[in-house]
């Protein structure tokens, strides 16, 4: 043994949920390259605890997106102190491509990502109209590590039985960014299918974050069997109670990111807000349905795409 401290690399993620969710294949893939570093991930607070849980890391720091030269001066100084041999960017904004530059005047650690003057650059012109898991595994095919399959999840282990759920329930998600209600099915239509869904045996389990409880309570109001856990749940439940839903009908959410990604079949609602060749969320059976308005969904065509993701047992 040479007593050499191992060699130190360093990961940006910084969010939000949905790009943190399908950056989990990468994050395997870089641990498994680098098997004997020491790795850090650089992201924000609200995805810390689930980055110290998933054994990927053996440092998590968190950014505060410093902007005053103080913050900064400090954030380069830890940046430069720590020896860090390669930096694999996946977070590829103009924040995280700065801290390339932070390292000025060098020497610069190995850098995948897009920073102007970085070692490993992702240099496709096309980057910004691929899928983001098309679009991190070929960085990081570029930067030498060639394969990034699907990760394993087990890991990812809340508490479902603590809710003392029917047997049979789906999860309905009618949540999403206060400041983007285009992206959002009308409350009234998630009534509507938490009713079908009833009147079949299956017992709506409503999801929100905080802030989201008006939502929730209305659909519960139209119908009553629907359970609302608004606040109520960790995103480790979130995984827990989507491996043991029947199946999970939301709007293009953080959370929806994770419910596919362990397995729930997932029926996925885009309006022309966002494009799912862009962002669509990826898991063994989902199944994305897309209006220019969602406005103008109707509850039977969302039912029947759910009924056929039942029916297959397969993406529809």
């Amino acid at each position: 043994m040479s007593g050499r401290p191992a060699p130190r690399v360093l990961v940006i993620k910084l969010g939000a949920l949905g790009d943190f969710v399908q950056a989990f294949g990468p994050f395997a893939a870089i641990r498994r390259h680098h098997a004997g570093a020491r790795i850090v991930l650089l992201t924000t607070r609200p995805y810390a605890d689930l980055a110290r849980a998933s054994g990927w890391f053996d440092e998590v720091w968190i950014d505060t997106r410093p902007c005053a030269p103080g913050p900064l001066l400090a954030l380069r100084r830890r940046l430069r102190g720590a020896g860090f041999a390669r930096v694999y960017d996946l977070q590829t904004s103009d924040r995280s491509s700065f801290y390339f530059h932070l390292f000025w005047p060098g020497p610069h650690p190995e850098w995948s990502g897009i920073a102007r003057g970085c070692s490993h650059s992702h240099a496709n012109p096309k980057r910004d109209v691929m899928h983001t898991v098309e679009r991190q595994a070929e960085q990081l095919a570029m930067a030498g590590i060639a394969a990034v399959p699907p990760p394993d999840l087990a890991w990812l282990a809340g508490d479902a039985a603590r809710f003392g759920l029917p047997a049979r329930f789906a999860l309905v998600a009618p949540g999403g960014a206060a400041h983007r209600p285009a992206k959002r099915w009308p409350t009234e239509r998630f009534a509507e299918l938490a009713g079908w869904l009833d009147r079949r045996g299956v017992a709506p389990v409503l999801l929100g974050a905080a802030g989201e409880e008006r939502t929730l309570a209305a659909i519960a109001e139209a119908c009553p069997a629907a359970r609302s856990l608004a606040g109520e749940t960790t995103l480790a439940d979130i995984a827990a109670l989507a491996r043991a839903a029947a199946a999970a009908v939301g709007n293009d959410t953080g959370p929806m990111h994770l419910i596919a990604a362990v397995g729930c079949p997932a029926v996925v609602l885009y309006s022309a807000e966002s494009d799912p060749a862009l962002c669509a969320q990826r898991g063994p059976r989902v199944a994305i349905v897309r209006r220019p308005s969602l406005a103008d969904l109707a509850t039977s065509d969302v039912a029947k795409v759910l009924a056929t993701l039942w029916q297959e047992g397969s993406v529809s």
